[in-house]
């Protein structure tokens, strides 16, 4: 299955943390991007943290020194951490993936042709 599925969302009150995960039967090291991006009710997709097919990670502003973003290459599995979450955080994350190599990802949530059903990230003050 080449869809992503995630995991790990939850309610967690400010300054909390949660582990998102993400899996991909098509998962092969160095051979997509991937992404999170997430959605609050009202607003629009942004893009959270990516990682391109040679490793490379970034991360929006916002998230920076909080989010973290590796994957597990045994696992098939991409992850982000999120420490010091904040009610702003609060959202519907979803995992993006692209297969392509090599590639360098983006910010454009319509480059990305695979998408996980989601995950909600709750944060109360």
């Amino acid at each position: 299955q080449v869809q992503p599925v995630e995991s790990g969302g939850g309610s967690v009150q400010a300054g909390g943390s949660l582990k998102l995960s993400c899996t991909s039967g098509r998962y092969t090291y160095g051979s997509q991007c991937m992404a999170w991006f997430r959605q609050a009710p009202g607003k629009e997709r942004e893009g959270v943290a990516r990682i391109d097919s040679g490793g490379s990670i970034m991360y929006r502003d916002s998230v920076k020194g909080r989010f973290t973003l590796w994957q597990d290459n045994y696992k098939n599995t991409l992850y982000l951490q999120m420490n010091d979450l904040k009610p702003d955080d609060t959202g519907m994350y979803f995992c993006a993936m692209r297969l392509l190599r090599p590639c360098r990802g983006s910010w454009v949530d319509t480059w990305y042709n695979y998408w996980g059903q989601g995950t909600q990230v709750t944060v109360s003050s």
